[in-house]
């Protein structure tokens, strides 16, 4: 597979800390107009910031792992984001989880007007506070340090009090028999209720998290309308998405 461009810039940049727009074109050898390119998708995405004839990262209000999460596959998350969010219509409800590809699906929602978004992932908040919205609301609970993720009973009681259009939630790992995993209980126990109390429900997750592996079953196909992926999955999994009667929707990274 060609190497992702901006997945290079964005190692560069954890390596040396900040870029020459110069230096990377002749590196890449392209026009420093696509490098410009390159890094206004980089800003747009919250993850660096512009200098002059450059840029740099900028600074992480969460752990180094959450970071590096973040910027993996960072245009795949782009195009399944942008997908998911065409599903989602102008005046709807929408609760999103914590995660780095829903993070990537607020930021596609940012042209929609009369939203409400609700979100145990205080991430999501800010980036939601510029957008026409109807409501935005932070679910109440125990904050997680490392991601800004929200858990716990508190957060799951908070949920049972919303009835929302469309659930959008990411997973740490995907089990090809159609399986949506995660590490921490606390953080399955509140994708549950997002789940629970919504009437559409999407996955939306890059083809990399079938190469992980996470204890704590989210949910199986049959607790989802829609998955999002940014490739063909396993055929295993094709097949259960079938059997579950669940829409599969392939968003291909363009870069």
């Amino acid at each position: 597979m060609k190497p992702n461009r901006k997945n290079e810039i964005l190692t560069t940049l954890t390596r040396q800390g900040k870029v020459d727009v110069d230096r990377l074109a002749a590196e890449f050898s392209v026009t420093p107009q696509t490098i410009r390119r390159d890094l206004n998708t980089l800003v747009d995405a919250g993850l660096i910031a512009r200098t002059y004839g450059g840029a740099k990262l900028v600074a992480s209000t969460g752990a180094s792992t959450y970071e590096a999460r973040r910027m993996k596959n960072l245009s795949a998350k782009a195009a399944i984001a942008q997908a998911a969010a065409t599903i989602v219509p102008d005046g709807a409800s929408v609760a999103l989880n914590i995660g780095t590809t829903t993070e990537q699906v607020a930021r596609a929602l940012m042209r929609h007007k009369d939203l409400t978004v609700i979100s145990n992932n205080t991430n999501i908040i800010q980036i939601m506070r510029p957008a026409q919205l109807r409501s935005l609301i932070a679910i109440g609970g125990e904050v997680r340090p490392e991601d800004g993720a929200i858990v716990g009973g508190d957060a799951v009681a908070a949920l049972a009090n919303y009835k929302v259009d469309f659930a959008i939630i990411g997973t740490s790992a995907l089990d090809p028999e159609g399986a949506a995993l995660d590490f921490d209980v606390r953080e399955v126990l509140v994708a549950r209720a997002i789940l629970e109390n919504a009437r559409q429900t999407i996955l939306v997750a890059d083809v990399s998290k079938f190469d992980v592996q996470a204890p704590n079953r989210i949910c199986t196909l049959d607790a989802l309308d829609t998955v999002v992926l940014n490739a063909a999955p396993p055929p295993e999994f094709c097949a259960a998405v079938k059997a579950a009667g669940t829409t599969l929707i392939i968003a291909e990274d363009p870069s």
